[in-house]
């Protein structure tokens, strides 16, 4: 039994035999992109998109097999709107593939360079991280966006998406093995764990440290914490996107109202999602009335502070649990703080490390507020929506890092490679 053929039903030794191919499958081509040259990695990335484009018929048809099935389990509109595709996201997919396809190539970059007083030269440079596994939930265009980043940064790759994409997954996967064969680079660069069954998410992250180098993992904290607790091989971390906006006492009204209406409201869906909003109470009475006005208008419920419920009667109480909560829908906790210091204290107690954003036209005050957080990612006068490898000039990402080791925020091609060391001499020895 093949890989490809593996059933949802089928025994321990089946899937064992099944996920071990994937793996040296994935190592042999992980030699080969290696060395690989830009002009053959560019090429098949170019035959992917157009792929995509050719296959939109096929994709948008999977889909909406998948979205029959999440309609009936009753999944939430949010998980609804990341599982969705249409001719324009089909398009972004490919669009995104070609942005990729046009980047630097990372590999064999010289990252420093110097001489040692003996006469040696020593070179950092970029190479592959080797195999990645990546395991994501809800969002099939994750499939072209890690395909492609991988193959940019001379990794392979192997796929686990979530059962609820199945389908939509493996018809963008074809498209994408379709630009491989056409770039005359392995099919095995980019494979797809073959079966929906949740057994095979534990192979993955317990029994396969000889193939695989590191793992990704895109969704909620409930996957996060299990890939965490699990993998046998070094995790690139992406906890939840527990974002805030904060308006400061000089901030703008109209900028105010626009930033924090689309941080919010403009896909609620996604981690660079505002979740909270944070304003100063000096400036309450004038910027409250519109910013409430424009949210409640656009259909996003208002869970306040205590200030804030008797201030207006349309804002629900908010609890405890509102301030580190990811809602990834129409929801949105507010609080009033008396001053900066308080609002990066309430940031730095409850927020998640991901992406925070300051309203302000007080230049010292943006200053104070992006050096004293440490999120992974801080915005002055700017919606947190922009939190996204495209919109960073990457071409695309497979998430946002939250850790502190390798990589933070939008983990593109570049944040895919690690590097080595050349040492070039001119016969010297050591002395003793």
């Amino acid at each position: 039994m093949t890989a490809s053929t593996l059933p949802d039903t089928h025994t321990a030794e089946n899937l064992a035999t099944a996920m071990r191919a994937l793996g040296q499958q994935a190592r042999e081509a992980a030699r080969i992109l290696a060395r690989a040259d830009s002009a053959q990695k560019t090429a098949a990335l170019r035959a992917a998109a157009a792929a995509i484009r050719a296959q939109a018929e096929q994709i948008l048809a999977a889909n909406a097999r998948d979205m029959e099935a999440a309609r009936k389990r009753n999944l939430s509109a949010a998980l609804l709107d990341r599982l969705a595709l249409d001719a324009r996201r089909v398009e972004a997919m490919a669009a995104g593939i070609e942005a990729v396809a046009e980047l630097p190539d990372p590999v064999g970059t010289v990252i420093a360079e110097w001489t040692r007083p003996n006469g040696l030269r020593i070179q950092r440079v970029r190479v592959p991280l080797g195999v990645i596994g990546i395991i994501y939930e809800s969002r099939p265009n994750v499939t072209a966006d890690a395909g492609a980043l991988c193959l940019k940064s001379g990794n392979a790759v192997i796929l686990r998406g979530g059962s609820e994409s199945f389908h939509s997954s493996h018809a963008i996967h074809a498209a994408l093995v379709a630009g491989l064969r056409a770039g005359g680079l392995p099919e095995t660069a980019i494979q797809m764990v073959p079966t929906a069954n949740r057994d095979a998410v534990g192979y993955l992250l317990a029994n396969m440290q000889e193939f695989i180098d590191v793992i990704v993992p895109r969704g909620g904290k409930n996957l996060i914490a299990r890939v965490q607790a699990d993998a046998r091989v070094p995790v690139m971390g992406h906890l939840e996107g527990l974002c805030h906006v904060y308006v400061h006492r000089a901030a703008d009204l109209a900028m105010a109202v626009e930033v924090v209406l689309n941080a919010k409201m403009r896909r609620t869906g996604i981690c660079g999602a505002a979740e909270t909003l944070l304003i100063d109470r000096e400036v309450l009475a004038s910027h409250w009335q519109p910013l409430a006005d424009a949210l409640l208008a656009a259909g996003c419920e208002l869970r306040g502070d205590a200030e804030l419920c008797a201030l207006d009667s349309r804002v629900k109480a908010a609890v405890e649990a509102d301030w580190s909560t990811e809602y990834l829908d129409a929801i949105l906790a507010c609080r009033v703080v008396s001053d900066i210091d308080a609002a990066i204290a309430h940031i730095t107690h409850y927020g998640s490390g991901h992406t925070e954003s300051i309203v302000t036209s007080d230049e010292q005050a943006a200053a104070k507020f992006l050096h004293d957080l440490d999120s992974a990612i801080l915005l002055h006068n700017a919606s947190t929506q922009f939190a996204d490898g495209g919109e960073f000039g990457m071409g695309a990402e497979i998430g946002i890092a939250t850790g502190r080791i390798h990589a933070r925020g939008p983990v593109g091609a570049e944040q895919l490679t690690s590097y080595k060391y050349l040492v070039h001499g001119t016969g010297q020895t050591r002395p003793a």
